[in-house]
């Protein structure tokens, strides 16, 4: 039981980090000094989608799983879990590529907003 409610944490706390990456631009707009923290972070998600890099919560996730005598999965969190919901065909390279480039649409415009209003100021 324990086991299975580290597994289930792992992921909400993967969830999180992913909603992070994607949306956290627009908290950087209303919290600056969170750019620290986003920065890293979304960095990361799109090394994850560009570069095809396998994250570790994925395996941490599915050893909590196993230990509970569970059964883990192939592939991704994003694969698992998201891409069933959106693209129900399967993952591709090509789709991990656009993944990534959402991550820079959608984070791009509030750090050039950013950046434009630390410029205005001086």
């Amino acid at each position: 039981m324990l086991y299975r409610l580290a597994a289930d944490a792992v992921v909400l706390l993967h969830l999180g980090f992913i909603l992070f990456v994607m949306l956290g631009g627009l908290l950087v707009l209303r919290w600056p000094r969170l750019a620290w923290l986003h920065v890293p972070a979304a960095a990361w998600g799109m090394a994850v989608e560009f570069l095809h890099l396998y994250c570790p919560l994925t395996p941490l996730e599915n050893h909590f799983r196993a230990l509970a005598g569970d059964h883990g999965y192939d592939g991704g969190f994003i694969e698992h879990y998201l891409i069933p919901l959106i693209y129900p065909a399967g993952l591709t390279e090509a789709t991990q590529v656009v993944l990534g480039l959402v991550v820079v649409a959608v984070n791009l415009p509030p750090y050039l907003l950013l950046l434009h209003r630390a410029l205005r100021s001086r």
